[in-house]
């Protein structure tokens, strides 16, 4: 009799091993991660239902691509100007202090930009300085979260803890304009702001209940050094550089596409906010699938490997983007666009975190999040403009052969995504 209960307990337990220690959900086994990653689904979830409710309410007051691509890339000018700093910052001053301030000055952004909405201030200075301010806050957010991972879970599950942050962020990207969708439907985008301004304070309760490693030793060393230094780092180790470039061009060209999105339902696919809604929702669902796949893949094949894959997918992906009607049809290529450009970040990003000093990460963290987010935000402009110049098509089109044609300069020269030069931890920095 005792036997069945006590197989019973193993098989629980064998199934804990396989989900939560070496499984799909291994960092999500560690207290802390758990918990930040909970809370920052909710704050997610906020931030796309304001991000979808923005962009559609700017191409229609507007009617101009160019306009949304601004209005994106201005949330985006902080994160390029101030990133090395803030990433110098989370490799000197406690990170865990640093995000509670990021979500303080995005609490206070959007609830800035809420109150704007309210009063009807649809005055464009008044709109980009709003998403600017929120813009400092995620510039702040991103070196401090991403060199906090390897803080509060051990090295084996980074990767883990990246691909698993990225599905969380990705969950909310689906769920996010969904629920943008039946607010525009229903009601007022001001609904949206007030709702993202709210879910800030999700993740500055969790922040005060993490217990993560000693936070870094503070340095008499210059603020500007500290900066140039992580530049220096990266360069010493020029697998970094030549990883960064590639991925550069592919951000530049491939992930930029969301911001053709509301042009491309309003003007190619002649729908509304609803199928808006939810062709944005399968990049998320995209995405989603995308960070699973990476962190089941990485068990069995490179990094190297999974980016050049990844590069190639994309670019095919938006060309068929590009070339298809039928709505259906679009749903899927976005879906696989996402993915692909989610497994092709995940894996560099792990191998940039993993194979930097700890107290190099913060910065060579910055200047992933300048190639992956800002690059792309400055892509998204170039994109627009080409589509009210020419078409949404044609700039879909244009940016998938390009991603084609990094794919296959990557494959016929895989050193350019770190080969096999990067398999060790990276030299320090030589500046002095």
């Amino acid at each position: 009799m005792d036997s069945e209960p006590g197989g019973g307990k193993q098989a629980g337990e064998g199934a804990r091993r396989t989900l939560f220690h070496g499984g799909v959900l291994s960092a999500l086994g560690h207290r802390d991660y758990a918990i930040l990653w909970t809370s920052e689904l909710f704050s997610n979830v906020g931030t796309w239902v304001q991000t979808a409710a923005l962009l559609w309410l700017i191409k229609n007051v507007l009617h101009s691509n160019s306009w949304v691509g601004t209005v994106n890339l201005v949330n985006f000018v902080p994160v390029m100007f101030l990133v090395p700093f803030t990433g110098a910052l989370a490799d000197r001053y406690d990170r865990r202090g640093l995000l509670i301030l990021s979500e303080i000055i995005m609490m206070a952004g959007a609830f800035a930009l809420a109150v704007a909405a309210s009063f009807s201030v649809d005055n464009k200075a008044v709109i980009l300085i709003t998403v600017g301010v929120i813009g400092v806050g995620v510039a702040i957010s991103f070196p401090a979260w991403e060199s906090l991972l390897p803080d509060i879970v051990p090295r084996e599950d980074v990767l883990n803890a990246i691909a698993l942050s990225s599905a969380q962020w990705n969950a909310a990207r689906l769920v996010g304009p969904l629920i943008a969708a039946a607010i525009l439907a229903f009601s007022s985008p001001v609904v949206a702001f007030y709702i993202n301004a709210v879910t800030f304070g999700f993740v500055i309760v969790a922040l005060f209940f993490i217990r993560p490693q000693r936070a870094p030793e503070p340095t008499e060393e210059r603020m500007m050094h500290s900066v140039l230094d992580g530049f220096s780092y990266a360069w010493d180790n020029r697998w970094m550089t030549y990883l960064l470039s590639v991925l550069s061009v592919v951000a530049f060209f491939g992930m930029s596409y969301i911001v053709l999105i509301p042009g491309l339902v309003q003007d190619v696919l002649h729908r509304g906010s609803s199928a808006y809604g939810v062709l944005l929702a399968t990049t998320g669902l995209g995405a989603i699938v995308g960070s699973l796949l990476v962190s089941y893949l990485i068990r069995f094949v490179k990094e190297p490997t999974l980016i050049q894959g990844s590069f190639l997918s994309l670019g095919i992906m938006l060309v068929a983007f590009g070339l298809f009607r039928p709505f259906f049809l679009s749903c899927v290529a976005s879906f696989g666009s996402a993915a692909s450009f989610i497994v092709a970040g995940s894996a560099a990003n792990a191998m940039l975190l993993n194979r930097s000093t700890r107290e190099m990460r913060g910065r060579v963290s910055s200047l992933f999040i300048i190639v992956y987010v800002g690059i792309s935000a400055i892509g998204g402009v170039f994109l627009a403009y080409l589509s009210d110049v020419r078409s949404v098509p044609f700039s879909l089109a244009l940016g998938g052969a390009v991603c084609i044609g990094v794919a296959a300069l990557v494959i016929a020269f895989p050193r350019l995504v770190g080969g096999e030069t990067s398999s060790e931890t990276a030299k320090p920095s030589t500046t002095h």
